[in-house]
């Protein structure tokens, strides 16, 4: 299982997102720091949720990066986050 497969499944089953992005662009950072042969090191992720309501934004972070996983997260140079809430 690819990196933005990983990323996807745990998103999709902590969240239950209506909307959910995942992006590898990894390609327009090569030649930048930690850009990794084969790609998948930087990733774009759009994601709404009403399981972000009432939290803010920094909170909402800590959530993806919670359901990443700490093993996942080491796995990713940089990770640009884009998290809107629904209400519930």
């Amino acid at each position: 299982m690819t990196r933005a497969e990983k990323i996807r499944t745990r998103l999709q089953a902590t969240f239950a997102p209506t909307v959910l992005d995942v992006v590898d662009d990894s390609e327009s950072h090569r030649g930048h720091a930690g850009f990794q042969k084969g790609g998948e090191s930087h990733f774009r992720v759009t994601i709404k949720s009403s399981r972000f309501h009432g939290l803010d934004r920094i909170a909402r972070h800590r959530a993806v990066h919670q359901a990443l996983g700490k093993e996942l997260m080491a796995e990713i140079h940089a990770l640009q986050l884009t998290i809107q809430s629904e209400p519930t």
